[in-house]
């Protein structure tokens, strides 16, 4: 009489954080600071001569005032990069556990060849996150398989990389959360930058339009603009490339060591059952 099995027992979902899911309400946030500190803080008549906005800057931040409503356009990318860097990096240190990653793949890699599960299971309970909660699973799923007389021997591999395959899908979408509105505000730095770029341009052609020295200062404010705009919105791609290429090197190394842990798993069964 075939022997009856219980199915794998899904991934353990880390008690940590996990990310911040509405990030819209950050975008939100940032926008309101990056324009509060455009016209309240840069803005303030204290950086202008006479204590006129509409005069000649007094120092830097007025000049960088002076870029114009596009420069609140660009800080909120700026914050908004900043506060998604922060959450990722405080949940992908979540998800990546509590014990070194290299350390805890090398010793788990030993425990499973070993076939010592029981102790392998202990090491992920002390790990916690992404990588034991997909390694538990598997081992669940190799337990399973085990005890299951109505499957062949591949059959069996199969089942154990079919479980570790969907446990690592469970896991993903929390260390790759965000990181897509962090690639797209490196395009939309530049891009806000061009756009400041030609409205700036714009009022100084305008200004050399008009002709005489009354009009000087209007040039001056366009080419201010232009310049402004193009430096703020080349600083905020840079930030978002660093953020962005740094994180997706951490997930990286989790998704290797992940695909490190599975292949040793199945490979273990495949070598210690002889059955066809």
């Amino acid at each position: 009489m075939a022997t009856t099995t219980k199915a794998a027992a899904p991934a353990k979902k880390n008690s940590g954080f996990g990310g911040i899911k509405a990030a819209w309400i950050i975008l939100v946030i940032c926008a309101l600071a990056g324009y509060g500190v455009w016209y309240f803080v840069m803005g303030n008549p204290d950086n202008f001569v006479g204590g006129d906005r509409s005069g000649h800057p007094a120092n830097l931040l007025g000049t960088v005032y002076k870029g114009g409503f596009v420069v609140g356009l660009i800080l909120t990318l700026l914050f908004t990069v900043i506060c998604l860097g922060i959450e990722r990096f405080f949940a992908i240190k979540t998800a990546s556990g509590k014990i070194n990653l290299a350390k805890f793949t090398a010793q788990v890699k030993e425990l499973i060849k070993a076939q010592k599960f029981d102790e392998a299971d202990k090491l992920c309970d002390k790990m916690q996150g992404s990588v034991s909660n997909v390694v538990k699973a598997s081992i669940a799923a190799y337990k399973d398989v085990e005890g299951n007389d109505t499957l062949k021997k591949a059959a069996k591999v199969a089942k154990i990389q079919q479980a570790h395959e969907e446990a690592t899908q469970l896991e993903m979408p929390t260390l790759q959360m965000n990181l897509p509105m962090v690639a797209t505000i490196v395009s939309l730095g530049t891009l806000t930058a061009l756009f400041g770029t030609v409205l700036g341009m714009i009022g100084s052609f305008q200004a050399l339009s008009a002709g005489g020295g009354a009009d000087s200062m209007a040039l001056s404010a366009g080419i201010s603009e232009a310049l402004v705009n193009t430096a703020s919105g080349i600083l905020t791609s840079w930030v978002a490339t660093v953020v962005y290429n740094f994180f997706s090197n951490k997930i990286d190394k989790l998704t290797y060591a992940l695909d490190e842990i599975g292949y040793t798993i199945a490979a273990t069964y495949d070598s210690n059952h002889n059955e066809a």
